[in-house]
């Protein structure tokens, strides 16, 4: 039996998005080392604070300065880190309730063991060396120096706010493995062979590029490996021309769906070697690979689709694959 394919994926971007009045207070407190929290109808005195009245739904608009100071109310310890974590080392997430403040506020614990932490323990703030406005102004809660002074437990904000934070860039990243079927490691493998390759339904008889285990259609499974053409047809596409994080191309360019000589679905990939307000539908093209050197397990294999400078698709060939 072929063994399928399996390779690590990150998926990861920066996603901006603004903060609006009462996260953006509390985020400028950090970067000003002041633990920013709001009150509720209710008296409750929340960190961070909620944006809105729980009770009231009333945007929050009473914010007061609690202490940096607090006692562990629950807490958890992580023995292996993963990436993006506050530490490389073990440490506690723990729940904090800051002296002034009536709800846990969760952050990490820096202590050696577990050994060391307890419920009801007191802990303290320790601060990053630069601080920008970020929930990562706070490195980490420390066990609490008793030669620290403690400031008041809680203090009205009554003064304006000078330079609020109004926006964040955050991280995402996720870490994946991805386990190809045996049908798309067939594919994948093709590819590393200068090859691309579907499968045919035997019912129907269209075929796939990507393959599928089993013909959409019908339920029938996909089991007749078939090498298509590596010319097509543009069927749909779009001009990019917004620039982005990340873009290797500079703007405009063509993505197109490419519906294979010989296949049943269109594949999407970037068109190349013509002004982009040139491409239209119909066009034909053919494939242009990567140096064989830098082939892998991939569609990005093949660099770009360019003109083939044969003459244009007639509408009613591609038309039932848009």
């Amino acid at each position: 039996m072929t063994r399928t394919l399996s390779a690590p994926v990150t998926v990861a971007f920066d996603y901006t998005r603004s903060t609006g009045p009462v996260v953006g207070r509390f985020l400028t407190g950090l970067r000003d080392g002041v633990v920013v929290a709001g009150r509720t109808s209710a008296g409750e005195v929340v960190v961070p604070p909620l944006e809105y009245d729980p009770d009231t739904h009333e945007q929050t608009t009473d914010f007061v300065e609690v202490a940096p100071v607090g006692t562990v109310t629950s807490w958890t310890w992580v023995p292996e880190p993963v990436a993006e974590q506050p530490f490389d080392r073990p440490f506690a997430f723990a729940l904090v309730t800051l002296d002034g403040a009536t709800r846990p506020f969760l952050h990490a614990l820096d202590v050696p063991s577990p050994d060391q932490v307890s419920t009801g323990m007191r802990v303290q703030i320790r601060w990053a060396e630069e601080r920008t406005g970020s929930i990562t102004d706070i490195a980490a809660f420390e066990p609490l120096d008793e030669s620290v002074v403690e400031v008041r437990s809680e203090a009205s904000l009554a003064t304006p706010v000078v330079d609020p934070v109004t926006g964040v860039i955050v991280p995402v990243s996720l870490d994946y493995l991805y386990a190809a079927s045996p049908e798309e490691s067939a594919f994948y493998r093709g590819l590393n062979e200068g090859r691309i390759v579907g499968q045919r339904c035997p019912t129907c008889q269209k075929v796939y590029v990507p393959p599928r285990s089993a013909c959409p259609a019908d339920g029938t499974p996909t089991a007749e490996e078939v090498e298509l053409s590596q010319t097509g047809t543009i069927t749909t596409f779009c001009i990019v021309n917004v620039p982005f994080l990340g873009q290797k191309i500079i703007p405009p360019y063509v993505s197109a769906y490419v519906l294979l000589d010989g296949a049943d679905i269109a594949i999407l990939h970037l068109i190349l070697g013509i002004p982009a307000d040139e491409v239209r539908m119909g066009m034909r093209v053919k494939a242009v690979w990567k140096p064989q050197d830098e082939w892998t397990y991939s569609l990005e294999n093949i660099d770009h689709f360019e003109p083939t400078g044969d003459p244009d698709a007639d509408y009613d060939t591609y038309r039932h694959h848009l």
